[in-house]
């Protein structure tokens, strides 16, 4: 269940998205926050370069693992403007990162870009992080703040 202090990051993580738009890059922002709240690492997406890979969740995975031990990396939360990927999924479980909390799903997303005419390219879209990682811990998304990545979503594309 998203908590409203859990509001606050998850706002902040569409604040971020909104940075990556404004600088040329896909809109998605994370934050890794620790158990007693503070924020440790945030980034937003840097693949205006045509780097695909350099998404957030995936350089929140890399600071965690060359910063904070195993059980500190338990503890820690990940707020995401949107929903994993699979390398991202994939990058939380192998630092052994905590729970996660998203604002908008891979349904979701998958759902704007159908609705935008894009076609699929030849990644595989749409797993949610459920069906990546064994027993997450995740909640999302967020109904409300979803709407404002949606936003995003439709002016990176224009």
């Amino acid at each position: 269940m998203i908590t409203e202090s859990d509001k606050a990051y998850l706002k902040r993580s569409v604040e971020l998205a909104e940075e990556a738009l404004k600088t040329g890059n896909s809109p998605f922002g994370s934050l890794l926050v620790s158990k007693d709240g503070s924020v440790l690492f945030e980034d937003h997406n840097r693949d205006k370069d045509g780097d695909q890979t350099k998404h957030p969740e995936y350089a929140i995975a890399k600071w965690a693992v060359e910063n904070l031990s195993p059980s500190d990396r338990k503890n820690t939360v990940v707020y995401t403007s949107g929903e994993h990927c699979s390398m991202c999924s994939s990058a939380h479980a192998l630092a052994g990162l905590g729970r996660i909390v998203y604002v908008s799903s891979s349904v979701q997303l998958k759902e704007w870009q159908q609705e935008l005419g894009l076609t699929e390219s030849g990644v595989l879209k749409g797993l949610s992080i459920e069906e990546v990682i064994n027993n997450p811990e995740v909640d999302g998304p967020d109904e409300e703040l979803s709407q404002q990545v949606k936003h995003l979503q439709i002016e990176y594309y224009k």
